[in-house]
């Protein structure tokens, strides 16, 4: 069992910072010396699917740029409220047929997927879940039934925690559902996906590595999620290097956004700053057709180019895989080289 509640702490720094996040669209602009006149669009588009950007990654948009990769990535458009093509919708995987418990989904054999929270540090606009009914299909919190799941199913070998981000959890939260998944026999991995190190390296503090350190038993896989190399700056690469002291395996997970990293030498930069940080480049995604997000999509045959140009250049460990994610097939699609 798992409690529900635990006495209150100190607020530790990376969640003032992410209680201090830009949530007001006339603020951001105003930050960024940005044009007046996007407001209100970006005010429309907010409405639908809140804005949220905390103060590290606020520092690293170059001011007065609209065309900036990084603000790109969290300025609501009013391209999101614009008619949709055909077959971009609220559920892009169809994960509301995967859910398997309260807060728990399967979509491959092997694995299960914890919905942790519907929390995040950053609102990318491009989310595949932005639209997902967190209220409803996940477990706020409450996992018992999907642990007995789990305990119900010895084919899965590995617990992956998502949301949302799970480190948007309390660290006390987390090392109890690190621990009842640990009890769980038949788990040999347990897989993090997490945009926090990222967009608030604070976050990978004492508290954090001191349970992720402490597994006994489950292998710790963190998949961190970089698009752009200029994402990486001196404090992400040395909260990986923390994460990495914990005995974590780290992987990295892109989607190819139009406007972004939908180039070559973008995308060759953003495999050598990984691997500089200790970070293996693992999945290029292609953008999940979710409503709202179309004006990012970069049509298959350009990213097969793009793939095949990176295939060219880089050695075989910094390639990542081009993939795209089918609903109800049996694993990822790759695509490519």
């Amino acid at each position: 069992m798992i409690p529900r509640s635990a006495p209150a702490r100190p607020r530790a720094e990376w969640q003032s910072i992410l209680a201090a996040s830009v949530t007001d669209p006339a603020e951001l602009l105003r930050r960024l010396r940005l044009d007046p006149a996007l407001l209100p669009a970006a005010r429309a588009a907010a409405a639908a699917f809140p804005l949220r950007v905390p103060e590290p990654w606020l520092a690293r948009i170059r001011p007065g740029d609209p065309c900036d990769p990084l603000l790109l990535q969290v300025l609501p458009l009013g391209a999101e409220t614009q008619p949709q093509p055909h077959g971009y919708r609220a559920d892009p995987l169809g994960e509301s047929e995967a859910l398997a418990a309260p807060g728990l989904m399967r979509k491959y054999r092997s694995r299960a997927l914890l919905l942790a929270t519907g929390a995040c540090a950053i609102h990318c606009r491009y989310c595949f879940r932005r639209h997902f009914p967190y209220a409803e299909a996940a477990a706020a919190g409450r996992w018992e039934a999907a642990l007995a799941w789990l305990r119900a199913h010895p084919e899965v070998d590995e617990a992956i925690l998502s949301g949302g981000d799970p480190l948007a959890l309390p660290d006390g939260r987390l090392a109890a559902l690190a621990a009842a998944l640990e009890s769980i026999a038949h788990l040999r991995r347990l897989r993090i996906h997490t945009r926090l190190p990222v967009a608030i390296p604070q976050r990978v503090d004492a508290a954090l590595c001191a349970w992720l350190d402490g597994l006994a038993r489950l292998r710790p896989v963190v998949v961190v999620h970089v698009n752009h190399p200029r994402e990486i700056d001196g404090a992400v690469a040395a909260a990986f290097g923390r994460l990495r002291a914990c005995g974590a395996t780290l992987l990295n997970q892109s989607v190819l956004l139009r406007g972004v990293n939908d180039d070559a030498e973008t995308l060759a930069e953003l495999s050598f700053r990984l691997f500089e940080a200790g970070v293996l480049p693992y999945y290029l995604h292609l953008l999940d057709p979710v409503a709202g997000a179309a004006h990012f999509e970069v049509p298959e045959p350009e990213a097969r180019r793009l793939h095949a140009a990176l295939a060219a250049s880089l050695p075989g460990y910094l390639v990542p895989r081009l993939a795209r994610e089918v609903p109800g097939a049996p694993a990822k699609t790759l695509l490519g080289v």
